[in-house]
């Protein structure tokens, strides 16, 4: 796969990510999956054996990981950012260690910037705008944002595209992908971290953030989800100007919710802004089950009015109505300690059949029994909710791509709401809409609902049944009847024998060709027609010994796979 790879289009990336990869000590890991074989087959040269300075491998893990994925660009940036977020695969200090990565990067030159703007409006943007600041006010791996003012004087920010961003994120996304394949094939012990589908899941994420025009729906749709509630301010988007590289936003004049001295010298009260905050995921989450997935402080900014503003909606989460009461009950279950509420969800999460469930339902029983007889006031749910990652790591268990974004959003929203007030209370910000959830799911009308649906349900499975019947009873009396069995273990086990079967059959040949190459040599006396014999003889000669080259190579290669 890795010569696959090794094309002329992708092979300096190749060589680029290996080198970076072996700078911070993970030469072995170059080793094991091919890539260094593959780029020496290619001609490239790659020096592992003094792989990382001393300085880099003093360095934890998490931290040579940050500092590689800086190292590569915008794509993996974004890679690191998304592993940040899930909590049920990684470590807290992976998660903290990932959580610093920075998308800030020095601005786009500003020719290539106003081509692709005047390619996009149609026009130059100081003819579109009555002004427009070249200067940026932000620059990030995959975008930048500059100011500009309306013909009515109002101020709007521009969040453009970088020019060729698409191009590079397409070539790395490529990459990404075979190179989880080989990583899950190849390393075992790498096999539980999912690579397949955390790249599949961060491939679609940042191909949504790549759409701009996507972004700015995203908003609109939850601006109308709080059009009744006054305290939220989400950007009006101009759709005018708005493409999938480029999106005009109404400017946002507010604190930014991680500066504390402009909040207190605003004269806004902390207290009532933590529970805002809160009290607005929690309606996304829970009401609507479409949420801010990224609500860290620079995407939230306090009005002077006390209006709390949230801008870029690039990440967002949905949650199924299915999801959304799993979710309440899982919290209803950790906080009112009900730890058979809290292992059947797990439950239902996971795909793996091989879990021990005696095993699983014995340490939640522990966890939930550790905050018992604790008052609800003092209960810490980002403690609870690590913990119960904790738990979903040691079983090996995945959450859902949505689930493990939500977790990681009430975590970011618990440390910011105690950092503006000591003596934020999430879990008390979180019990009404729990009740209430957990009320609706018992409620009269939600039992005759569901008991409408099963009846139905019930009903068109005994309708269906007759019809089944038949075409099984058919199909068993054509004999098409048939039981289709995989075992992965017995397929590898085929390959190997294929394979040796494979060399047993060169080998054969190989002595064919040795024992009558020896025989037409022999007979050879002299003589024009000798000379045509003398020729069969050494290519068949020949013809042997490059068969038992590759019988040997192949037999050293599959040794260094093992």
């Amino acid at each position: 796969m890795w010569d696959t790879l090794a094309t002329v289009r992708d092979l300096g990336r190749v060589q680029e990510i290996a080198s970076v990869l072996v700078r911070y000590g993970f030469g072995d890991l170059v080793q094991r999956i091919g890539m260094a074989g593959a780029l020496e087959r290619a001609g490239r040269l790659l020096h592992i054996g003094g792989a990382g300075e001393a300085s880099v491998l003093r360095l934890s893990p998490p931290e040579r990981v940050r500092h590689a994925l800086q190292d590569l660009g915008p794509t993996f940036v974004k890679l690191g950012q998304v592993l940040g977020t899930r909590v049920d695969l990684l470590p807290p200090d992976w998660i903290e260690a990932l959580g610093r990565l920075q998308s800030r990067v020095p601005a786009a030159a500003i020719g290539a910037v106003r081509a692709q703007l005047e390619a996009d409006l149609g026009d130059a943007p100081e003819r579109v705008f009555a002004r427009f600041d070249e200067t940026p006010l932000a620059a990030a791996s995959l975008a930048q944002a500059h100011r500009a003012w309306l013909h009515d004087g109002t101020p709007v920010v521009l969040k453009v595209r970088r020019p060729g961003i698409r191009e590079v994120v397409e070539a790395d996304l490529r990459l990404l992908a075979r190179l989880a394949e080989i990583v899950q094939a190849r390393a075992p012990d790498l096999r539980r971290y999912r690579p397949v589908d955390v790249v599949h899941q961060f491939e679609s994420s940042l191909r949504n953030e790549l759409d701009f025009a996507r972004e700015c729906r995203n908003a609109e749709r939850i601006a109308g989800q709080f059009a009744d509630d006054p305290r939220i301010l989400v950007p009006r988007v101009y759709w005018q100007w708005t493409s999938e590289r480029l999106n005009v936003q109404q400017m946002i004049d507010g604190v930014p919710a991680g500066d504390m001295a402009a909040i207190d010298a605003a004269g806004l009260d902390r207290h009532t802004l933590a529970m805002t905050g809160a009290d607005v995921v929690m309606r996304m989450v829970f009401e609507h089950g479409l949420f801010h997935a990224d609500p860290h402080p620079g995407n939230l900014f306090f009005m002077r009015d006390g209006r709390v503003a949230i801008i870029d909606f690039g990440m967002v989460g949905r949650l199924s109505p299915v999801l959304r009461e799993q979710v309440a009950r899982l919290l209803h279950g950790l906080v009112f300690q009900q730890p058979q509420a809290v292992c059947d969800v797990l439950l239902d999460w996971t795909d793996d059949p091989d879990v021990d469930e005696l095993r699983l339902q014995s340490e939640i029983d522990g966890l939930v029994d550790e905050y018992r007889g604790v008052l609800l006031k003092d209960l810490n749910l980002g403690a609870m909710l690590g913990d119960v990652t904790g738990l979903l790591r040691r079983h090996g268990l995945m959450l859902p791509p949505d689930l493990a974004l939500l977790i990681k959003a009430l975590l970011t929203l618990e440390g910011l709401g105690r950092q503006l007030d000591p003596e934020f209370d999430m879990t008390g910000a979180a019990q009404p809409w729990l009740e209430r959830l957990m009320w609706m799911r018992h409620s009269p009308r939600a039992l005759a609902s569901r008991g409408r649906r099963s009846l139905s349900g019930a009903l068109d499975l005994m309708a269906d049944l007759p019809r089944d019947l038949r075409r099984l009873l058919q199909s068993a009396r054509r004999g098409r009847l048939r039981g289709q069995i995989e075992v992965t273990s017995l397929k590898a086990f085929g390959d190997q024998l294929n394979s040796a079967a494979n060399r047993l059959t060169m080998g054969v040949v190989v002595a064919a060709l040795v024992i009558g190459s020896s025989i037409v040599m022999n007979s050879v006396s002299g003589g024009a027609g000798n000379r045509w014999l003398m020729a069969l003889g050494v290519v068949g000669f020949v013809s042997a010994a490059l068969g038992g080259l590759w019988i040997l190579l192949s037999i050293w290669r599959s040794g260094r796979r093992r």
